[in-house]
């Protein structure tokens, strides 16, 4: 009995003995080794055993990129406008020794001075450059925090503010003077689109007087043209109507002929000339038709000798 009593308590032991002696390292992390109260070793990923009752796991390590919240605080602009701030900041472990002998709590740390570093970097800029240069306050956070936590074995990743709300009275103003704007940028936009509308109508317009006019040009060239070629022909026709009669006239009997019809055309114009009338002048020579047959001839003949 006292053998089975004594062989459990030895395997108690032998348990206790490699639980404290064997340790296994998760992927990403480190563990902090002190031997005697002081530091000896940084364990990295994998299975390591201890020296029992001397050597002991003083801290754990996460080497992976940690998210840390930054909570929501009051900012002064450089115009003296309070607004809230909120932001997420990111950092991982370096220097696994330093993060746990160079300070006490990196978290608590890194989260301070991203809040005083912040504060100054608002505090240089107005109330609409803060919603314009967040790139630049973020870069301003980062280059403030990581130069300290170097001391801590933290490197700064990144940080990114979340939300900047100003005070409701300051937003009221902002959202009438986006108003504003939008009434300005509506008005503009309407002036210049009726402007342009004027523009066309009056440009339509001058085209259509030049092609009006183009027209009305044409048009009198085209009638100046008609005019031309009628007075051309019908003086063609005239010159060629004036020769077959004098052609006629130099034929064999032509005179005799043309003397004829001079007669019948007085004695038929005469003749009409007392239908519409019932009064008319006579001609003191009226009885010597051949008289007046023998002129006409005459002419006939002196426009033959000329030709």
């Amino acid at each position: 009995m006292t053998s089975l009593i004594t062989s459990i308590v030895i395997a108690v032991l032998v348990l206790i003995t490699l639980i404290k002696t064997a340790v296994v390292v998760p992927q990403r992390s480190s563990y902090v080794i002190e031997r005697l109260g002081k530091y000896s070793k940084t364990l990295e990923a994998g299975l390591h055993i201890l020296i029992p009752f001397v050597d002991k796991v003083a801290y754990r390590r996460s080497t992976k990129e940690e998210i840390l919240n930054i909570p929501s605080q009051s900012c002064i602009t450089s115009d003296n406008v309070v607004v809230e701030i909120d932001g997420v900041l990111y950092i991982q472990v370096q220097d696994v020794m330093k993060s746990c002998y160079g300070v006490n709590d990196y978290y608590l740390a890194a989260g301070q001075l991203a809040q005083t570093s912040l504060r100054s970097a608002i505090g240089k800029i107005s109330l609409d450059k803060t919603f314009e240069e967040r790139d630049s306050i973020n870069a301003a956070v980062v280059s403030a925090i990581d130069e300290a936590a170097r001391e801590w074995g933290i490197k700064v990743m990144r940080y990114e503010i979340q939300d900047i709300t100003p005070p409701e009275t300051v937003m009221h103003a902002m959202e009438q003077q986006m108003k504003a704007e939008r009434e300005k940028r509506a008005e503009i936009a309407s002036s210049e689109g009726d402007r342009q509308s004027r523009i066309n109508r009056a440009e339509g317009l001058k085209q259509e007087a030049i092609e009006l006019s183009e027209g009305e040009k044409q048009k009198k060239i085209n009638e100046a043209a008609g005019q031309a070629e009628e007075i051309m022909l019908i003086a063609e026709a005239t010159a060629k109507g004036i020769t077959m009669i004098a052609d006629a006239m130099a034929a064999p009997g032509g005179a005799e002929a043309a003397k004829l019809k001079i007669a019948e055309q007085f004695i038929n114009e005469f003749g009409k000339m007392a239908e519409k009338s019932n009064t008319m002048i006579v001609p003191a020579d009226m009885a010597n038709v051949g008289g007046m047959v023998a002129s006409a001839t005459e002419i006939l003949n002196n426009v033959k000798l000329q030709k």
